[in-house]
């Protein structure tokens, strides 16, 4: 008969806290301690056990089955005061019904479409800044993945007060997702000045949201609405059994707050640590400026640039490596099973990171090392450099917009270097404030100096 085994503690838990403590002070440095003490690691939140995950195979195990690993847990329950049912937080039972409503819009037909917009608001931006300017990169980068997702989803751009309120609101949730799951219920009702901002910006998100969407059902039927828009097709889809409209205006506005939330700050913040770590590794600054000077000379980045741009793509795909900005997910079981050999009970809370993959040194050797080479095409591997193992997800729940964010990303990190040198005040850089939902750098100076060009 077959041993069953217990999923091995984590030492070092305290009593009442738990792991909570060492946990809060060091989050990536204890995950990646956690391997060692197994391939599934039971730790304590304070009063919630949580099984990590800490096998590669394991992790792409929880991925593909979806229905027993369900997304749930506290951080999915805090998701969803803010994102609703939308595609990335909705339970597995409604995500396949509304992965075939989005999917037409994420067609490969679609991407230089979408390409043609990323170039322009690119442009709009990073071409009006002055020479000797001093900025924050990070609320930068931030403004203009934003705008581009506005401009995508809605098919305009947005209100400069809105976009501060909104930017602002969202960094509010971002740092609190993650406290808000660790507090007990009670504690997370009791008023305090965290606590009220954090349900204000709730609120505020899913208003602006509402406004948005409603003024764009206006647009529409006035004859203006963008008619290639994301929202356009998800308002014309139909129920197939009852040609009644497939997603009601809630669920509209659950979309719109998990594509503005999902396309903002992944690309952005991967974009910022990009510069950031090219800056600070001179040969490979050297390397990807002259691929940039060469290919763009100028100007800002198009659909037809990408497949020359290929030393930014690895600068791009390595940076996602090393920062992942969904660091630490939560899974349920949703039935008894077993994972690893290990039986999980039904209601099971799992946890699995992207950061703690993307550092095993089996998976990636001298994993601290920044090495875009590790994509290289003509490298070991001989074929197209892959996204790391489960920064986008994997299954029927991998992220939707994973090439999306890809083509924008490598469009926008050339275009900054084609546009401006960017000086980095080293001493500015904020790390994350963790244990936040995204693994994003915070502040990010930056002094821009036009290219000195030649002339004919």
């Amino acid at each position: 008969m077959e041993s069953v085994l217990p999923v091995p503690w984590a030492p070092g838990a305290k009593p009442v806290v738990g792991h909570l403590p060492e946990f809060l002070r060091a989050p990536l440095a204890f995950l990646r301690g956690l391997p060692e003490h197994g391939p599934l690691v039971e730790i304590r939140l304070a009063h919630k056990p949580v099984v990590v995950v800490c096998d590669p195979e394991l992790t792409r195990t929880v991925l593909l089955h979806d229905r027993v690993f369900d997304k749930g847990g506290p951080l999915f329950e805090r998701l969803r005061e803010a994102g609703g049912q939308g595609l990335a937080t909705c339970p597995a039972a409604e995500h396949r019904r509304q992965r075939r409503l989005m999917q037409p819009a994420f067609h490969q037909a679609r991407f230089p479409h979408y390409a043609r917009i990323m170039t322009e608001r690119i442009s709009a931006v990073v071409g009006g800044w002055q020479d000797g300017r001093t900025l924050d990169l990070a609320v930068e980068a931030r403004n203009i993945t934003a705008d581009i997702v506005l401009s995508t989803v809605f098919g305009t751009s947005l209100d400069p007060g809105l976009h501060k309120r909104l930017a602002a609101d969202f960094d509010t949730l971002l740092a609190g997702f993650t406290r808000h799951s660790l507090l007990p219920r009670p504690l997370r009702k009791v008023p305090t000045p965290g606590n009220v901002r954090y349900e204000e910006a709730t609120r505020r998100v899913r208003r602006s949201m509402a406004d948005l969407t409603a003024a764009y059902r206006e647009r529409a039927a006035d004859g203006d609405g963008e008619e290639t828009s994301l929202l356009s097709m998800l308002i014309a889809a139909r129920d197939p059994e009852s040609d009644t409209p497939a997603l009601t205006d809630d669920e509209l506005v659950d979309q719109a707050v998990t594509m503005y939330s999902a396309g903002t700050e992944t690309t952005a913040g991967a974009v910022n640590w990009g510069l950031y770590l090219a800056a600070t590794h001179p040969a490979v600054h050297a390397r990807l400026t002259a691929e940039v000077n060469e290919v763009l000379g100028g100007r800002t980045a198009g659909w037809d640039d990408l497949p020359r741009l290929t030393y930014t793509r690895q600068v791009f795909t390595e940076a996602l490596r090393m920062y992942p900005p969904g660091w630490f997910l939560t899974r349920q079981t949703e039935t008894d099973t077993r994972l690893g050999g290990y039986p999980l009970p039904k209601g099971t809370t799992l946890a699995y990171s992207p950061y703690l993959i993307s550092h095993l040194p089996d998976l990636y050797p001298d994993p601290q090392r920044f090495d875009p080479d590790r994509w290289d095409a003509h490298g070991a591997g001989g074929t197209r450099p892959q996204i790391p193992v489960t920064v986008f997800g994997g299954g029927a729940r991998k992220c939707i917009g994973d090439e999306f964010s890809q083509i924008e990303g490598v469009l926008l990190l050339a275009s900054l270097l084609s546009h401006w040198r960017i000086h980095l005040h080293r001493d500015s850089l904020s790390v994350p404030r963790l244990p936040q939902l995204t693994l994003n750098p915070g502040r990010m100076r930056v002094t821009l100096t036009a290219h000195v060009r030649e002339t004919v």
